[in-house]
């Protein structure tokens, strides 16, 4: 039996998604021309939206996205569920792998685990959900840092001190700055042994259609296990992971860089 659809639906968040960061105002013409709906059609769609709230009409006929979606967007990526819905994801890679694996978020300068899988092997690392840790020294954290804008990128390392703790951390502001440069230019971040000695990472983000990161997914475990071609290995078993959380997350249509 065919799946019912409601096109008025989609075609309500065929609108919504056309903002974008350099998009952040649409009208009735704009929609006409992007989506091909007439513009009796295209008015009366926006004007439904901005009555549940979904948008705000900033002049007459031009509207911005509403605050009632903040709210929706709040209650989604809440570290629990964010965290439930990406342990399928996480339980792939690590049976996979047999090297533990885990995602975060990101929370007051600190990396937040939010779900992780333990790899089951005599020797491993147990990370547990709520752990925090510290960004500069991660591959998680690398990536979160990554995303961050120049301003917010400054006042962190005014504030964070980059203490050593093993020996190949990176405490160089400049050498970290140029490890983030790195990490934005592959799309992925690594960490051998800089917050603890003998300990390898490799991770990636997981990012909404539009580019944010949401999300970052990792496979991580000793060093002796974890070689080169292992984290080449694993980074590409993380690559179609962060592809399918996409999915999970936002739905078929999804991608992740």
């Amino acid at each position: 039996m065919a799946t019912q659809v409601n096109n008025s639906v989609v075609k309500a968040f065929a609108i919504l998604d056309l903002f974008s960061e350099s998009r952040t105002e649409i009208n009735a013409a704009l929609v006409s021309r992007e989506l091909g709906l007439n513009a009796v059609t295209a008015h009366r769609f926006l004007r439904t939206l901005e009555q549940v709230g979904a948008l705000v009409a900033v002049s007459k006929g031009v509207y911005r996205l509403g605050f009632a979606l903040v709210d929706l967007a709040d209650r989604v990526i809440h570290h629990a569920e964010l965290g439930r819905a990406l342990l399928p994801v996480l339980e792939g890679i690590t049976a996979d792998m047999r090297e533990a694996s885990m995602a975060t978020a990101f929370e007051a300068d600190m990396v937040v685990c939010i779900a992780r899988v333990v790899s089951g092997r005599s020797l491993s690392v147990d990370i547990r959900v709520g752990t925090q840790l510290d960004a500069y020294c991660t591959a998680h954290g690398k990536l979160w840092l990554s995303e961050l804008g120049e301003p917010a990128l400054r006042r962190y390392l005014e504030v964070m001190p980059l203490a050593r703790l093993a020996p190949h951390t990176i405490v160089d502001r400049d050498r970290l700055l140029a490890e983030l440069d790195l990490v934005r230019r592959q799309g992925h971040a690594v960490n051998d042994g800089e917050r603890e000695e003998g300990i390898r990472a490799v991770a990636v983000p997981v990012r909404t259609r539009q580019g944010r990161m949401v999300a970052g997914l990792s496979l991580f475990g000793p060093a002796f296990r974890l070689t080169d071609p292992v984290m080449a290995a694993g980074l590409e078993r993380l690559r179609a992971a962060a592809v399918e959380a996409g999915q999970l997350l936002q739905g078929p249509a999804a991608t992740s860089a």
